[in-house]
């Protein structure tokens, strides 16, 4: 640990291509002595990373913490993470948050962990051996579950025809959790369960990867009811994801035929489930993710204590809660009234 009274720099991030950096958290000034934080998010295209930063730099302000943040231009984008925390370490930092792209970043993690500075993984957990200091995430595993709990219950004895949109190719951890968690809900033998796509279940339709946005779920989707006009289920990533799938379900008229589920809480997703576009959502909490880990940041520099894990988990559970306006038997959840007072974006 070092002197949470060092005078931290606050010249902004180097800029590179690939690196988008924002401002700073109100009031920090070159030559303050508040203690320079670092967050690396993957993207500011999606509402989830554009709240959890709001989050952040409204509970670094508080803490009296001099945050600076910085963005990939992609859900993937491992170098950009590596020139970030590169950067930050540079200029002093006393911890940086990430939300990793990918395993491709552990060896800049280790490199700043050697360098003195606490580093906090955000969203993803990474694999073994990271070395990170600690995961403040949703349990994606779980939120994967409820979804294809739902979904199971929801079918009842209607024959399934299952498509998945998932983020990418790169087996990325949140993406892998989410995809077998809903799998494992639904009652599909998922053969690896730390890698996507090599069930043999005949009711798996098919799969296609979106970078997690509109533009890619729609895409997704076109693909995939030209391969199989059958699909019934479909599990999206994450609700724009899903409003992007819905895009092509209206086109091809077979809203009444599929039923979409997905994962993430924010606002316009939750609204729509409300409209009957998602049929159920897991919610999760980038606010309280965010918060909870600068409290972890200002915990350490104070005294040198280190987050603690959630009870059998391997990192911090900020929460998820399943969204629905059509409960099921034996699947918690609270309807779009509860989501809408809790959403984010």
């Amino acid at each position: 640990m070092r002197s949470h009274t060092r005078a931290a720099v606050a010249a902004t991030v180097l800029s590179t291509a690939a690196v988008l950096v924002l401002s700073g958290c109100a009031g920090s000034a070159p030559g303050s002595d508040e203690p320079l934080v670092g967050l690396v998010v993957k993207t500011q295209d999606n509402p989830f990373y554009v709240k959890m930063t709001e989050g952040a730099q409204q509970e670094a302000e508080e803490l009296g913490l001099n945050l600076q943040v910085a963005s990939g231009d992609g859900q993937s984008d491992v170098d950009s993470q590596i020139k970030s925390i590169e950067n930050f370490v540079a200029q002093g930092a006393e911890a940086i948050l990430v939300t990793p792209a990918g395993d491709g970043i552990i060896p800049a993690i280790q490199k700043a962990q050697d360098a003195g500075v606490l580093v906090l993984a955000l969203d993803s957990p990474l694999g073994e051996g990271s070395g990170v200091d600690g995961t403040f995430a949703t349990d994606n595993h779980l939120a994967g579950v409820l979804v294809g709990q739902w979904a199971a219950a929801a079918l009842g004895d209607t024959e399934a025809r299952i498509a998945t949109l998932d983020l990418s190719t790169d087996q990325i951890p949140v993406d892998v959790a989410r995809n077998q968690g809903f799998l494992e809900g639904f009652g599909i033998d998922v053969a690896d369960p730390t890698r996507m796509w090599d069930e043999t279940d005949p009711r798996l339709a098919g799969y296609e990867v979106t970078d997690a946005n509109e533009a890619g779920g729609r895409a997704g989707m076109e693909k995939l009811l030209q391969k199989d006009p059958t699909i019934n289920l479909v599990y999206t990533i994450n609700e724009p994801t899903a409003a992007g799938a819905y895009q092509a379900v209206v086109a091809a008229g077979l809203e009444d035929q599929i039923t979409i589920v997905s994962v993430d809480g924010g606002c316009p997703g939750v609204t729509n489930v409300q409209e009957g576009v998602i049929a159920a959502t897991s919610m999760q909490f980038p606010l309280e993710m965010a918060a909870q880990a600068l409290q972890a940041v200002d915990a350490y520099l104070a005294d040198g204590t280190k987050p603690e894990n959630s009870p059998g988990l391997d990192f911090t559970n900020t929460g998820v809660t399943l969204i629905t306006d059509q409960p099921q038997d034996g699947v918690e959840s609270e309807d779009t009234t509860f989501g809408l007072d809790n959403c984010w974006g």
